[in-house]
């Protein structure tokens, strides 16, 4: 055998693991798209918004780690917050500060089991949620704004455009 032969067999084999790996490289990007896609689609289950643009927000998604949901009224991006407290039940807010809502940075960020204004640094405990209103501590979504069941707390479209104003300066 002569080393031209020997050579072309090499650049052969070469190209046949080239390809390999592209193939394998392409049904890797194939499942991370579907997994990617899957994880989108659950999260929409887990808030969506109805045919009248209210706000759907599933119970079973609620647990001690405060979750985000957002929701655009016109060009206005806005956030509900929602957590179970110590007693179970859920709790509801706007993630903007009742008095930092203007400087555009008085959302919340959560560290255990507190909020914390991302303004002025006042920290606000999670079971305070609905209890205290007024004061530096996010705007509360009482349970006569609001409709739950078993499964879902809907937030309706004419309460959350009253409240839009809240954020028209937010920069989160």
């Amino acid at each position: 055998m002569g080393k031209s032969s020997l050579t072309n067999k090499k650049t052969k084999a070469a190209q046949k693991n080239k390809k390999k790996t592209f193939v394998i490289s392409g049904v890797m990007a194939v499942l991370i798209l579907g997994f990617v896609i899957i994880k989108l689609s659950l999260d929409k289950e887990a808030v969506t918004e109805t045919a009248s643009g209210d706000l759907k927000i599933s119970k079973s998604e609620i647990t001690e780690i405060a979750k985000f949901y957002p929701y655009k009224s016109g060009k206005t991006n806005m956030e509900v917050l929602a957590v179970k407290a110590s007693d179970g039940s859920i709790r509801t807010a706007f993630n903007t500060c009742q008095i930092c809502y203007d400087s555009g940075r008085g959302y919340y960020e959560q560290q255990g089991n507190e909020l914390i204004c991302q303004n002025c640094g006042n920290r606000f405990k999670l079971d305070q949620l609905e209890v205290i209103k007024g004061g530096c501590n996010p705007v509360p979504i009482m349970k006569e704004n609001k409709t739950e069941d078993d499964t879902y707390i809907i937030i309706s479209q004419a309460f959350m455009e009253q409240n839009k104003g809240l954020f028209r300066n937010w920069k989160k």
